[in-house]
């Protein structure tokens, strides 16, 4: 399964305008350089009191769907 590495630093405000629905995709940029855009409801899994802040594994199927989300330790 294609997966990337990204850093994301949102505050819980702009957390809850994707929970809310007026965002749609979350751009974020991988450790790599490259741009990479995920479905919003992906955060309601990592989000905390104070937003998303950290790295995270982002997996997608071999068509280039969005499949999971998870947080990189290591890192945090």
């Amino acid at each position: 399964m294609p997966s990337v590495d990204v850093v994301l630093k949102l505050s819980a405000e702009a957390c809850l305008a994707h929970y809310q629905g007026r965002v749609g995709q979350v751009l974020a940029m991988s450790l790599d350089g490259r741009r990479v855009a995920f479905p919003a409801e992906a955060l309601r899994h990592v989000v905390s009191r104070d937003g998303v802040h950290g790295v995270f594994r982002l997996c997608f199927t071999p068509e280039g769907r969005f499949r999971s989300i998870a947080r990189l330790d290591r890192f945090a």
